[in-house]
């Protein structure tokens, strides 16, 4: 049985199938904010869900970061290192996109343990 969350016409943000959560992609709230502040409004948003779905960031499986310019990678390292467990850092990628809508700095998808 696959359950899914938030289904809109184009996309859900979550759905769960087989013990597994699939995220669909994170954004910030605010694109006025820095990237540091954009990683903080996205991991919470990651953690709502997560928790929505009965489990959490200790039980992520995989990650993909996606940020507008490279520039931006430590910024975003400060804010996901200050987030993410010691002993829990999921496997990961990050690279460089064309975002979605002007001012996003930044886009993560999460797949986690249920």
């Amino acid at each position: 049985m696959v359950q899914r969350f938030d289904v809109g016409p184009r996309l859900s943000e979550m759905a769960i199938h087989n013990g597994t959560v699939y995220l669909a992609g994170q954004v910030p709230e605010d694109a006025s904010l820095d990237i540091e502040g954009q990683t903080r409004q996205v991991l919470a948003a990651i953690d709502a869900l997560l928790a929505r779905a009965g489990t959490d960031k200790t039980r992520l499986l995989m990650v993909q970061i996606f940020i507008a310019d490279l520039a931006d990678f430590d910024g975003m390292n400060r804010a996901w290192d200050a987030w993410v467990p010691a002993g829990h850092t999921p496997p990961r990628a990050t690279v460089q996109a064309a975002l979605a809508r002007p001012g996003w700095r930044v886009e993560i998808v999460a797949t986690a343990a249920v």
